[in-house]
């Protein structure tokens, strides 16, 4: 046998049979132990530190996979239990496929000066973004100088002053020309509160009222028809009046966009210049451009307004218009993006646009865009919490949406059920390349694979991290240099030998197999972090296996209330278990508990009653809803062999129940079902059982005895109640021989095992639980009889009295006469 693997294809060390002619294990078989040699060194500082987790190298090349192949659709999905290291280590491989990646594109949102409610989006090279967005906030701070300056010059002054007077003096000679015919006509124009009109001149003096009215009637109507004419000429003099000032404004307009399109221009061409191979880039600065020479006004202090300026972005601020909104930039030093989105709610996966309150209402533009995890991620990859993403309202169906389309689209299921009026923005799509790594729980996967049909073509790699890896040489230094690793990531004590070799038999524990060894990480790490802290109490330089064991001890004892409570009732008597004497139709059957992260075994008694009837074994755990599905199944295959060994010639007539005394709460599984076959029997026989002794184990129809889980746990738990009543020296527990590769015992049962006061029996079939029970030989049939003096003969015998009273019950057939 290997000196670090034990197989179950070995027939195990067994010391001399006991009574009923069953051997017990050596000493040897009861656990693995670790030789502190096979760690291959003296202590940990001196192995190396290693990235992966040992035995995962399938899960890791998984996801190499999707990180690697360009197609669509493989993503990955990372399961694996927590704790399993699974995270840490496809992060570091993430990192260094991400880093070996070209930088991806900026992203920047920009004003659309052709539709304001609809952002444009520009893609940029990788670390142009911000150049571009703070070349643009340089060049709107120099126009805010240079132009005001520009518009207060003398020569501007000069150009205006020349319009200005050029369309006064236009006036002038239209009013001019009407004082002349008014003149002519013995009429004055004269400016009254309600704007110019003509009045009649006599004497060079305006005519009073009375002296109009003094005047003949024939002088009277020949003034009022002269000033009729004349306020027809000033009406329509008034009439093209609004037009010269157009033109007066177009003049003074195009003159301010002369001005300002050399002084824009004079600032913008280097930022054209270094953005010219970018196309998109040099679009918008185009537009920029002609956009800035035509509202000049934007920056003189009185310049008026220009129709149509007062836009739901103008509202914010005008200016806001020329900024750049980087919402992704990537250092092409640093390769493509990892990264990491703890919180996936739908604002967090595919960005968010917010608003300003303003007047009663919910105003946003462009600059208020915020880029979410898939649009950091892009075109790098992207790590989400299965649970976390699902958890969310909207998030994974938005999730598979862009993924679907290609694209990130920023828009909310809420937006159109908001009770206030709002501004609301329709960004341009962002092209989308990301690959998604998933984590969860096989649960989740499972679920996940069964119940939305797109996550197939969505997650084509599954990535499974286990929780064991088979015990060997390699295993064991593999795993002492991750041991190593944790300590030194830690930052605690180095361990020396003999605590590495602790550690690992622990995980050989905890893996619930003694041929295995647990590779999960965080229990292994808290456990050295334990270690330590007990180590520096004691004024140790170095974690040495004591520290280990005390931390185990105290990791059990922190948990270990309601076990305690437990054994209590039973010594207490509160709970009965047997462990002495021998009772027919009772046994000690096993099972484990799971609380506060340890698992524990306890003893419960499981009694059998029998009398004639049609052939049924009533299961009351399954009468009363208690019982699980997989116990009814093993009840079943119980019934299967009594069927297949004892009524081959007759029917059974037996009416039988089983039941777990005194449990109040769910039972499920099969490996009981060795228990309560052989208490069936023994009530059936009228035989005794031994109760100083337990067993654990399923059965098949033909009566072979197969492994079950929780045998380490399920063993001590039996012991603890021997234990503390005073061991006899007959005590012990059957198991499946099955499970003895399994056997990872704690020290105090290997000692008692070693004084010969704790037996652990090996068990095979059925027929070997009868002979350490009973002490009599099980029986084989001969003919069609079984071996005289066997346990099966009264068996069968008890059986044929009952089919003999069912048939005496049941009386003489009569005939009808017909």
């Amino acid at each position: 046998m290997s000196a670090t693997r034990r197989t179950a294809k070995k027939q195990p060390r067994r010391a001399a049979p006991a009574p009923g002619g069953v051997r017990a294990l050596e000493v040897e078989a009861l656990a693995w132990r670790c030789d502190p040699a096979l760690v291959g060194c003296t202590n940990s500082s001196e192995l190396p530190e290693v990235e992966a987790p040992v035995g995962q190298e399938r899960a890791l090349n998984a996801v190499a996979f999707a990180a690697d192949i360009a197609q669509g659709g493989f993503n990955a999905f990372v399961m694996g239990p927590a704790g399993s290291g699974k995270h840490t280590a496809v992060r570091a491989l993430l990192e260094d496929r991400a880093a070996r990646r070209p930088a991806p594109c900026d992203w920047a949102y920009v004003y659309n000066f052709a539709d304001p409610l609809r952002p444009r989006v520009l893609h940029l090279d990788s670390g142009t973004g911000l150049r571009l967005r703070d070349g643009m906030r340089q060049l709107i701070d120099d126009l805010k100088t240079s132009l005001p300056a520009i518009f207060e010059s003398d020569e501007y002054r000069q150009r205006r002053q020349t319009l200005e007077q050029t369309f006064v003096a236009e006036q002038e000679a239209v009013i001019e020309e009407l004082r002349k015919a008014a003149a002519e006509r013995g009429l004055a124009l004269v400016n009254t509160q309600n704007g110019p009109t003509f009045a009649a001149v006599k004497d060079n003096a305006i005519v009073t009222p009375e002296a109009f009215n003094a005047l003949p009637e024939e002088e009277r109507a020949a003034i009022i028809k002269a000033i009729e004419e004349m306020q027809a000429r000033l009406g329509e003099h008034m009439f093209r009046l609004p037009r010269a000032q157009r033109r007066r404004r177009d003049a003074i307009r195009a003159l301010n966009q002369d001005v300002a399109a050399v002084a824009v221009r004079g600032v913008i061409d280097d930022l054209t210049e270094v953005f010219a191979a970018h196309t998109d880039a040099n679009e918008f600065l185009s537009q920029v451009e002609k956009d800035l020479v035509e509202n000049v006004h934007f920056f003189l202090p009185s310049g008026e307004e220009e129709e149509g300026a007062a836009t739901a972005a103008a509202r914010i601020g005008p200016l806001r218009r020329y900024e750049v909104n980087v919402i992704v930039t990537n250092d092409p030093a640093k390769g493509a993006p990892l990264i990491e989105e703890v919180h996936p709610t739908l604002s967090n996966l595919v960005g968010r646009i917010e608003h300003v309150a303003q007047m009663g209402a919910l105003v946003s533009d462009f600059t208020l865009i915020r880029a979410g995890a898939l649009h950091r991620a892009n075109g790098g990859i992207l790590m989400i919490d299965a649970r976390r993403v699902l958890s969310q309202p909207f998030a994974w169906e938005a999730l598979k949406r862009a993924l679907r389309a290609g694209e990130i689209r920023i828009d909310h299921p809420a937006d159109g059920a908001m009770m206030i009026s709002t501004v609301t923005l329709s960004p341009d799509p962002i092209p989308l390349d990301v690959k998604i790594i998933l984590f969860g729980e096989r649960e989740i996967f499972l679920l996940l694979a069964q119940a939305d049909p797109d996550f197939a073509d969505h997650f084509k790699v599954q990535a499974d991290f286990s929780e064991t890896v088979a015990r060997d040489e390699a295993a064991v230094r593999a795993l002492a240099a991750q041991i190593a690793t944790i300590a030194r990531r830690s930052k605690t004590r180095s361990l020396d030998a003999p605590a590495l070799a602790r550690l690992i038999e622990h995980a050989a524990r905890l893996s619930g197999e003694g041929d295995r060894l647990l590779v999960m990480v965080t229990p292994l790490a808290d456990l050295v972090r334990e270690a330590d802290h007990l180590a520096a109490n004691a004024g140790a330089a170095m974690v040495a296996a004591e520290h280990v064991t005390a931390a185990i001890e105290q990791q059990i004892h922190r948990a270990n209330r309601v076990r305690e409570r437990q054994q209590e009732a039973i010594l207490e008597e509160k709970f009965l278990i047997a462990t002495q004497g021998e009772a027919i139709g009772q046994i000690n059957g096993l099972s484990v508990t799971g609380f506060g992260g340890i698992s524990f075994g306890r003893p419960t008694r499981i009694t059998a009653s029998v009398g004639p009837g049609a052939g049924e074994v009533v299961d009351i755990e399954r009468e009363v809803a208690l019982g699980g599905p997989i116990h009814s199944k093993g009840m079943l295959i119980l019934q299967g062999y009594l069927r297949a060994r004892f009524a081959t010639t007759r029917p059974l007539s037996l009416r039988a129940s089983l039941v777990f005394e005194q449990s109040y709460g769910g039972v499920d599984g099969d490996s009981a079902s060795a228990a309560e076959l052989l208490t069936l029997l023994s009530a059936i026989a009228e035989v005794p059982l031994r109760q100083d002794l337990a067993i654990t184990g399923s059965v098949n129809q033909h009566g072979a005895i197969q492994v079950i889980g929780g045998a380490n746990e399920k063993i001590e738990g039996f012991f603890d109640i021997c234990a503390k009543r005073g061991l006899t020296g007959r005590q012990g527990v059957a198991i499946p021989i099955g499970n003895v590769s399994s056997l990872m015992l704690r020290a105090d049962v290997i000692e008692a095992a070693r004084r010969r006061q704790f037996h652990i029996y090996p068990l095979s079939t059925i027929d070997e639980a009868i002979r350490l029970f009973t002490g009599l030989l099980a029986g084989t049939t001969r003919t069609a009889a079984f071996a005289r003096g066997s346990f099966s003969e009264k068996v069968a015998k008890r059986l044929d009295s009952f089919w003999k009273l069912r048939m005496a019950a049941n009386g003489p057939r009569r005939r009808r006469k017909g």
